[in-house]
């Protein structure tokens, strides 16, 4: 059926009847009285409006004077989000299942991998007032959806507040018992925004730019990774030319907490930022780097994935095993500005609404009663010292203390099933972790500067309301011997060595003049070839700078056939004197993918090498992602005094699997270390 509007165009019945719904609520935002005001951030003040929820068969339409979301009935999908009486920001071009989504990537039985957007079946209303609309789309689970739906309960929650500019969403996840195995590789939330108006993005106060479009890339040529693309026929002669790759805007946990992008070329610009106040429900700690937002324009709300990582992070579920978890609340924030010469006011903005955000976790206004509210939840201090050998404890200052699910020491970095929570401790060592939700975990550390992991040997059970004081913890680092020589810095990152120029026709131009982030640039892999053609790195300790002298990553070599060889590193050094016993070779690794380190001493061609990781080692992909770093892992050798000689030593660091440009490894440290025993 169709109905003439007053313009006299026709229009289908259901599409006229959700325009009616969205201006009703912006008529009924804009006449509702209350004696409260709130602050745009173009300056104007108006008064907050009651929250209205309308819905009919197809579609649920929340809104509040300033916000309105329109969500499939009964899917949860976001089809519409209009800001301020503006057009939807979400791209109408798009599919209604492919604008504002929950997806979930698994698999069951070791079959492929199954790529699902999460359709709800049952919508409910949670809680309808002037002042706060939430809102339920219930996926559950049944045996006819066996190998084509994940086998877990999914509540996707909407959440609208009356004077918000903005909304919050969380998804809470149930195994009740009885449902099959299955193994979960990613969990995110997609939104994809009106390409002809969102061409800024913005992820820190110096990594912003003005992007590329979705077009520029289909129209590229695609490079040795498909997620790069050299924009060869970008419409603006600024870009092209450039690379544009996702990966290249990949932020760690503990930074990547506000992202997004702005409407710049509008009469009066618009931002869209997605808000994480609090990590603990993303997996792998603090330091897992994850995607931000990227070319679409699209902004991702990440909590769990494989990115970085590898195989070692992801979920996996037994037969019958239980579970629950509330993945959010994050908030999707929404502002504006006066003019378009203010239009990056909006970023700090943002910035200024994460804290406020920040400052009001945990949430006490959620309506599900899995997720804890602050009453309930509980706390840990203590002060953590680290004693290097035979020195004296002093403060382990700027480390990172944290609660995850019991396990090794370092097995957080691979935890991705339950809640995580860290800080940072202050310059004498003092911590406190708040808002914990009430479990049994065990408290882990590590301390800039010194290797290895700290664990708390009795696990910490978190009841609510309680305050947990732990005392003087003491870290012991793995030394066996005082030190020979170092190579780097122990800060679990590849940072301080040699990162090569970029390629000149390879270049992302936010990060020419950004050398914090120079290790982002494309391709910087085949650099290594170039600057050593025929022969490996030779490092001379107490000549060489590793600043300089020390690449980034040990890669393969690539050879004009277009295969490519393992590289053999060597580290020169001097021994006066040999003395019987057990040296120590300590090898931090910052990242490893599909690789096999071998280490010799003095005997470049000894076969077995005296240490092997014998399997290949890692799957981060770390270099191919333009990250300094992946997993951390140390391995500490022992050397038997037979292998050194007194005067120059030769240290043969050999990575042998070289199928690829991407195989290889970034070292974090190494040391070696004297004798402990005389014989």
């Amino acid at each position: 059926m169709m109905v003439e509007t007053d313009t006299g165009k026709q229009v289908p019945i259901q599409r006229w009847f959700r325009m009616a719904l969205l201006l009703s609520l912006i008529f009924f935002g804009a006449c509702s009285d209350t004696s409260e005001s709130v602050s745009f951030s173009r300056g104007l003040k108006t008064t907050p409006a009651a929250v209205q929820l309308n819905k009919d068969e197809d579609q649920v339409v929340i809104g509040n004077g300033i916000v309105s979301l329109n969500l499939s009935n009964p899917e949860g999908y976001i089809i519409g989000l209009y800001y301020d009486g503006t057009q939807n920001i979400l791209n109408n071009k798009n599919e209604e299942f492919d604008r504002g989504y929950l997806d979930v990537v698994w698999n069951e039985n070791g079959k492929p991998g199954i790529f699902e957007r999460i359709d709800g079946a049952n919508f409910s209303v949670i809680e309808a007032s002037d002042t706060v609309v939430e809102v339920s789309f219930l996926k559950t689970w049944t045996a006819s959806m066996k190998g084509s739906s994940v086998p877990i309960n999914i509540d996707l929650r909407y959440i609208l507040r009356r004077g918000d500019s903005g909304f919050y969403s969380y998804a809470i996840f149930t195994r009740p018992p009885g449902l099959p195995a299955v193994t979960v590789y990613q969990i995110r939330i997609v939104y994809k925004l009106d390409e002809d108006r969102f061409h800024y993005m913005a992820i820190s106060d110096t990594r912003q730019r003005k992007m590329p479009t979705a077009e520029d890339r289909r129209t590229g040529k695609v490079l040795a990774y498909p997620e790069a693309v050299l924009l060869t026929h970008a419409t603006d002669p600024q870009i092209r030319g450039e690379v544009d790759d996702k990966y290249q805007y990949s932020a760690e946990n503990k930074d990547n907490s506000v992202h997004g992008w702005i409407a710049e070329d509008d009469s009066v610009p618009v931002g869209f930022w997605v808000i994480t106040p609090t990590n603990e429900f993303r997996n792998a700690g603090p330091v897992k780097q994850e995607l931000t937002s990227h070319v679409g324009p699209i902004s991702l709300s990440m909590f769990t994935s494989t990115h970085y990582a590898g195989k070692k992070v992801i979920i996996e579920f037994d037969e019958g095993e239980t579970y629950k978890k509330v993945f959010g609340p994050t908030f999707v924030y929404l502002n504006s500005a006066p003019s378009k010469t203010q239009f990056k006011s909006l970023w700090s903005d943002a910035v200024e609404q994460l804290s406020n955000e920040e400052k009001k976790w945990p949430y006490d206004f959620i309506g599900s009663k899995d997720f804890i509210p602050p009453s309930q939840r509980g706390m840990v201090s203590g002060k953590l010292q680290v004693k290097d050998g035979g020195g004296m404890a002093q403060p382990a200052k700027s480390s990172y203390v944290g609660l995850a699910l019991p396990g090794d020491a370092g097995s957080w970095q691979i935890e991705s099933k339950g809640y995580q929570f860290w800080t940072q401790t202050d310059k004498d060592g003092s911590f406190s972790i708040t808002n914990i939700v009430p479990g049994k975990y065990t408290l882990y550390a590590w301390v800039p500067g010194f290797i290895g992991n700290y664990k708390y040997q009795i696990n910490v059970v978190i009841t609510p309301g309680d305050n947990i004081n732990l005392g003087s913890l003491v870290y012991k680092p793995p030394r066996n011997g005082p030190t020979l020589w170092e190579i780097g810095i122990p800060d679990r990152s590849a940072a301080e060595f040699y990162v090569p120029d970029v390629y000149p026709g390879l270049v992302n131009k936010l990060y020419l003049k950004d050398s914090k982030n120079g290790f982002r640039q494309y391709g910087l892999w085949g650099r290594y070839t170039d600057l050593y053609p025929k022969k490996d790195l030779i490092f001379t300790v107490g000549v060489s700078d590793y600043h300089k002298d020390w690449f980034y990553a040990q890669v393969t070599r690539s050879t004009k056939t277009s295969k490519f060889m393992p590289t053999t590193w060597q580290i020169q050094f001097q021994l006066e004197n040999i003395i019987k016993g057990n040296y120590t070779l300590q090898l931090a690794l910052a990242s490893a993918t599909n690789s096999k380190l071998e280490v010799r001493f003095n005997k470049p061609n000894s076969n077995p090498p005296y240490f092997t990781t014998e399997e290949l080692i890692g799957d981060d992909n770390a270099i191919a992602r333009h990250g300094i770093h992946g997993l951390y892992e140390l391995y500490s050798v022992g050397v038997d005094s037979n292998q050194l000689v007194k005067g120059k030593n030769t240290i043969y660091l050999t990575q042998s699997n070289a199928k690829t440009p991407f195989e290889g490894i970034m070292y974090d440290y190494i040391r070696l270390e004297s004798l402990t025993t005389i014989k």
